[in-house]
């Protein structure tokens, strides 16, 4: 806020300066050469709006111009925030338009000096200092709203990223595990797997190492007898 206050204070403060000293200074019509051929003080009074236009219907811009002044700050002191490439162009136009102001309600005209003359033919009119600022004030805050303007239609040619759905528990997205693989039925035999071997009969041995076969039972009749 205290930047924007200081702005619009300085552009009030040097456009009265100026007509000043070119009412001081210069008489009525008369012309001063700053750079021949190119530029050069003139003192006129202007009775209509910015740069001679539309003269002899003062009332009308005084009623235009306070409102839209008023519209203004009200925008730059109480509404939301915008970036300084906005508010500043925004109190050059506002300080501007004061500095005109002051000489409307207090002479009844506008104090006009600055007479460009390089192009006779393509420019013909005579401003001031508060009229400049109005101009660049509106040329920076054009240059801002393209600017915005393309940076918006760019975000909205670039597509979204597509976000992968994760699973309820969070740990990442969700993916189809394998299902287990068939299992035959096991019939509650032990050794009925497949490719299982029966173990082996042990033979005992004797005391002299042979190994002994199965009893026979015939042979035990024969030792009895």
């Amino acid at each position: 806020m205290l930047l924007l206050t200081a702005i619009i204070a300085a552009v009030i403060a040097l456009d009265q300066l100026t007509k000043w000293l070119i009412v001081t200074h210069i008489g009525l019509g008369e012309s001063v050469d700053l750079i021949h051929g190119v530029i050069r003080f003139t003192y006129i009074r202007n009775e209509g709006a910015a740069f001679g236009m539309l003269a002899n219907q003062r009332w009308v811009f005084m009623v235009l111009s306070t409102v839209a002044i008023l519209g203004l700050l009200v925008y730059l002191y109480f509404k939301r925030k915008e970036s300084r490439w906005f508010t500043v162009p925004l109190a050059l136009i506002v300080g501007g338009g004061i500095g005109n102001m002051i000489d409307r309600f207090v002479l009844k005209y506008v104090i006009d000096f600055v007479d460009f003359y390089l192009f006779p033919a393509v420019w013909g009119w005579i401003f001031n200092l508060a009229d400049a600022c109005v101009v660049v004030g509106a040329f920076m805050l054009g240059f801002y709203l393209i600017i915005m303007l393309v940076k918006e239609s760019r975000k909205a040619k670039v597509p979204e990223p597509v976000v992968a759905e994760t699973s309820p528990e969070g740990s990442g997205p969700e993916t189809d595990l394998p299902e287990p693989a068939n299992e035959e039925p096991d019939d509650g035999i032990p050794g009925a797997e497949s490719g299982s071997e029966e173990p082996e009969e042990k033979t005992p041995e004797t005391d002299d190492g042979s190994e002994t076969g199965p009893e026979d039972p015939g042979t035990d009749d024969h030792a009895r007898d």
